[in-house]
């Protein structure tokens, strides 16, 4: 048994703990999991241990869904969406709650990628502008990175890590300069449990008067997220995963007074509006960042979920998802043959291991063959974590707040099995 990880800490963005969970019959009491687990049909046939790919849909959320679609097809698409309108701005007004920001600063979007270009590829830079960002940021992310720096000769410059493996804070304020045009950090990777220092980096961005964009893809839906004690920007987010919202949404929430440097790359009739003559004037708020055709079912959908997870409450829904994946990692922690390879002085519910002599895709292969839902991580996704870690793929297990420790147990007792077939 190897451990790469340090101990539990503090996610500072919010008052969740994460901590380890003695035996494996405690729930936690402010939730009633078996409740949750009826509104949630995935779980009677499969352990889902996939959250940070998509999280499982509610009951409630589906019905929302299907009943749109089904409206659609009674009275046509338009007339369904006019039906709806009230219900469709509410989604703007609960995420702006679940971010702690304003309804007017929501944009939605088709996915959390598309909502993070809209703000990235709507600032501009020049020769010698530097983006400052992280060992932990996405793929998708260091592309925009690089190809910015290849269109404008910006320079990209990575933030190295601290003793615990999340961006060192200190040497960020090193290095930021007169040259310094954007922070752009994830809170989470895709590729592990490691909670970046989001709070202490939006302090340091005001205090250098530095733009900062936060991908929060991972963190929103898992625990607290609160866009004024984080102190961004700009922050992109999905509904797919820990949100347990549907596939095809996610959601851009931009600070008013950063509209003043964002220009929107792309033009539509959702955002602007023509001026009679050969101009055109930006919608107010984030709205200018949208386009006009969406899917309703989905957008309402996305509501649903996120009004749930407001009746639930962040603060216990953070604390269980966090405290299962201490419990997840500890148990794992203690296989012989098994290594986990999470980073950070505070780490979250997503869970990265390897089985000694077992190759990723077959130890991912063997938990589905037993009904157990994981992925893995793959090297391209996280190039800067690549470039100093060799480690990847890795068996990626992520629980959320409606598994149980009993789901927990079979899957650790499943790589066990494996583990001891190896030795």
């Amino acid at each position: 048994m190897e451990h790469t990880g340090v101990g539990h800490g503090t996610v500072e963005d919010s008052s969740v703990r994460s901590s380890s969970v003695e035996g494996s019959s405690a729930e936690h009491p402010g939730l009633d999991i078996e409740a949750l687990r009826a509104d949630t049909p995935g779980t009677t046939h499969r352990v889902h241990l996939n959250n940070a790919g998509a999280g499982l849909l509610s009951r409630r959320t589906l019905a929302t869904m299907t009943s749109h679609l089904e409206l659609e097809a009674d009275i046509g698409g338009y007339e369904a969406a006019r039906q709806e309108q009230e219900r469709i701005d509410a989604t703007r007004t609960d995420l702006a709650r679940l971010v702690g920001g304003r309804p007017d600063e929501i944009a939605l979007f088709d996915n959390s990628t598309h909502a993070w270009n809209a703000a990235f590829y709507s600032m501009t830079f020049k020769p010698g502008d530097r983006i400052l960002t992280g060992r932990a940021e996405y793929g998708s992310s260091v592309l925009a990175y690089l190809q910015t720096a290849r269109r404008a000769g910006a320079e990209v410059v990575v933030v190295p890590d601290d003793e615990y493996g999340q961006l060192d804070t200190a040497a960020l304020t090193e290095l930021i300069d007169e040259r310094t045009r954007l922070i752009g950090v994830t809170h989470i990777p895709t590729s592990g449990g490691l909670v970046n220092p989001a709070h202490e980096i939006g302090r340091i961005a005001r205090a250098a008067g530095v733009p900062f964009l936060l991908d929060a893809t991972q963190s929103v839906g898992q625990f607290p997220v609160d866009v004024t004690r984080i102190g961004c920007d700009m922050l992109s987010a999905t509904g797919r995963k820990f949100l347990r919202g549907p596939r095809g949404t996610g959601f851009l929430w931009v600070r008013r007074e950063a509209l003043d440097y964002l220009d929107p790359f792309v033009s539509d009739i959702e955002a602007a509006t023509w001026d009679g003559e050969r101009g055109f004037t930006w919608h107010a708020g984030a709205r200018r960042f949208e386009s006009w055709e969406a899917s309703y079912a989905n957008v309402l959908g996305l509501g649903e979920a996120v009004r749930q997870a407001l009746d639930l409450g962040m603060d216990p829904i953070g604390e269980r998802a966090l405290a299962l994946g201490a419990y997840l990692r500890d148990a794992l922690d203690a296989l012989p043959g098994v290594t986990t390879y999470d980073l950070g002085r505070v780490r979250c519910a997503i869970v990265t291991t390897k089985v000694d002599g077992v190759p990723t895709a077959d130890v991912a292969a063997a938990l589905t063959r037993q009904g157990i839902n994981v992925s893995t991580t793959v090297p391209e996704h996280t190039q800067f974590d690549t470039e100093v870690r060799d480690v990847h793929p890795l068996v990626r297990l992520s629980p959320h707040y409606y598994n149980t420790h009993a789901e927990l147990d079979r899957a650790v007792a499943a790589v066990a099995e494996l583990a001891g077939t190896a030795g």
